[in-house]
């Protein structure tokens, strides 16, 4: 039961646009993880720029650096 929380700043997303991000990160999960697309649920968050250290840096990134597949280039 795969599921994927998308943290981002801001941005505009058409109801087509956010189908196409959930699809195209389904196919990815599913073929990685071997599974069934009604297992896999996609979720679009956005973060204020000014929330971004507390909210998403100090409580999931930072603290789990150890764990991360893919850690940020940057740095706060």
């Amino acid at each position: 039961m795969p599921h994927v929380d998308i943290k981002s700043f801001p941005r505009e997303f058409t109801d087509e646009q956010k189908t196409a991000l959930a699809e195209e990160i389904t196919q990815v999960i599913v073929r990685h993880f071997d599974s069934k697309e009604s297992s896999v649920s996609v979720a679009l968050n956005h973060v204020a720029p000014d929330e971004w250290k507390t909210q998403v840096w100090d409580t999931e990134i930072n603290p789990h650096m150890n764990v991360l597949i893919k850690k940020p280039g940057y740095s706060m």
